[in-house]
């Protein structure tokens, strides 16, 4: 084979008699270490793993190596003198062979992929490389191509990238959020819904954003999971979103480890961990729960309401009885001082309406409903607060208030009895409502922020109503005292109930002076953080 494409040549290109010396040594079969360097040279060309084909300007085929007959099935004596033509399977686009021929005829290389068909009658895949060959005159006199059979690579190159999209497609029909995260947390991989997070959220990268909150939540828990490759399921999150309120997600997570597939890896057998993490939005059937506790704080505010107001009547019923028996008790005294026998007969009297008015004080005092002392557990004042907005909603929107809602993201939780701490929002709001509805002042609006420090938890509560006059806001915290005209519905006790509250939590709470629109209420706990 090899004597007859050099041969072939020889006969048809002045190429060829201008070696053939080394040609002739080639034909005699010499052996190499006897051959020039050009004979070198053709031995080169003749034994490369890749095929090569010289053709004339027409594309007339004169010299074929021993692996151009590997890949395209052909013996020299079956091509030599046929186009190039011969080998395509006319399934090329012609856009293909025109931008081919335009290349090379101008003088440069040109490398592209064409479908070829193979001797036998299959088809391959063909990666080609045409190159011109110039004179001195740098005129084309000869084009040498060189290609490869690339169509197993291509197929596995196919087969790559239909399971890619077969991934993205099922990633993206999922009804939840994937991302792909390797271990420097940045996203390999995700899918739709996930990409809709980065403006629905407005958290930055979304994947970051619970990732921090994943390992806050888990502490060491995190890592442990991480190096045995372990999973998370179901840790919920409720986000405070400012476009679409309160969402909730929740979140779970599998490691898994891959081998690197660049140069450092080629003979070292590395490997990378990667984390799938799935962000279910809930928020759904939270409402749904929400509404149903909502229903149910509801009732128990109720009966919370309805005990304090017992508490409140009785003890206010006392605090009545109270001031004329003390007056009571100061004329017996003085009576008695006397010692004026003459008023034996009133002084029995008066000894008689004392007793009786401590019989009915004591009557009383048994008649107080208990309040009995919640367990202490981590609360999350976020929830609490939100949940007492949601419970004066219908108020609100009924009185025409505005409410700006802005709760520290992540607020630290702190240590407390829920529902009394519920009562003590609820009677704060309940009082800034009344305050702004009483004073029909003409911008209701009620702010409620948290925030907190190194070591305290802050809750603050403003209203646009008339505020507390100065010298009266150290006595709006006495009992039986309030500013409201005719007293209100209650008797001056809200407020005293609402530090009474605070004080079991260790905290503090303060009318703010420098606030002149209204009246703003700080109040602040101390953080106790729960070990994990």
């Amino acid at each position: 084979m090899k004597k007859t494409s050099l041969q072939f040549l020889w006969t048809h290109s002045s190429k060829g008699k201008c070696i053939n010396k080394e040609l002739e040594a080639i034909m005699l079969g010499e052996d190499i270490d006897n051959r020039g360097p050009c004979g070198l040279f053709i031995e080169t060309v003749e034994q490369a793993p890749i095929a090569i084909s010289i053709t004339d300007k027409k594309a007339s085929i004169l010299y074929v190596n021993e692996e151009f007959t590997l890949v395209t099935g052909y013996d020299p004596a079956d091509i030599l003198g046929q186009n190039e033509s011969l080998l395509s399977d006319k399934s090329t686009p012609r856009h293909v062979y025109h931008d081919l021929w335009r290349t090379i005829s101008s003088k440069k290389v040109w490398h592209g992929r064409l479908v070829n068909r193979h001797k036998s009658g299959h088809r391959y895949l063909a990666d080609l490389t045409i190159t011109p060959m110039l004179n001195s005159e740098k005129q084309i006199t000869h084009y040498i191509g060189m290609h490869r059979d690339v169509t197993a690579d291509y197929e596995s190159e196919k087969k790559v990238h239909n399971q890619k999209l077969l991934i993205e497609s099922v990633l993206n029909s999922s009804p939840i959020a994937m991302v792909v995260l390797d271990d420097q947390d940045r996203v390999i991989l995700d899918n739709q819904l996930y990409k809709a997070l980065v403006t629905d959220l407005n958290k930055g990268e979304p994947a970051l954003f619970f990732l921090k909150l994943l390992r806050d939540e888990m502490g060491d828990l995190w890592q442990q999971l991480q190096l045995a490759e372990q999973g998370f399921n179901n840790r919920e999150f409720r986000v405070e979103t400012r476009g679409q309120g309160v969402r909730w997600f929740s979140c779970a997570g599998n490691w898994f480890v891959e081998k690197e597939i660049n140069a450092d890896a080629f003979f070292e057998d590395n490997s990378k961990r990667y984390l799938i993490l799935t962000l279910t939005d809930i928020t759904k059937q939270r409402r749904q729960m929400e509404e149903l506790h909502i229903q149910t704080l509801k009732t128990m505010m109720v009966e919370d309401e309805r005990v304090r107001g017992i508490r409140e009547t009785l003890l206010g019923a006392m605090h009545q009885i109270q001031m004329p028996m003390n007056q009571i008790k100061a004329a017996e005294q003085i009576i008695r001082h006397k010692g004026d026998a003459q008023h034996d007969g009133l002084l029995q009297i008066l000894r008689q309406i004392q007793a009786s008015g401590e019989e009915a004080v004591a009557m009383m005092k048994k008649c107080i409903p208990q309040i009995y002392q919640a367990a202490v557990v981590p609360v999350n004042l976020n929830k609490v607060l939100h949940e007492m907005m949601m419970l004066s909603e219908s108020r609100f929107q009924s009185h025409d208030i505005e409410v700006h809602w802005q709760p520290m993201q992540a607020l630290p939780t702190i240590l407390g009895s829920e529902n009394r701490l519920r009562i003590l929002f609820k009677q704060l709001i309940d009082n800034a409502i009344e305050a702004m509805v009483q004073s029909d002042c003409p911008e209701q609006r009620l702010r409620i922020t948290t925030d907190s420090d190194a070591d305290l938890a802050y809750v603050i509560v403003e209203d646009t109503g008339p505020g507390i006059p100065v010298g009266k806001r150290a006595k709006v915290f006495e009992p039986f005292y309030t500013t409201r005209p005719m007293g209100g519905n209650q008797a001056g006790m809200g407020l005293v109930m609402v530090k009474e509250i605070i004080n079991q939590h260790q905290g503090l709470i303060e009318i703010d002076p420098n606030y002149h629109q209204g009246c703003r209420f700080i109040i602040s706990f101390p953080m106790r953080r729960v070990s994990a």
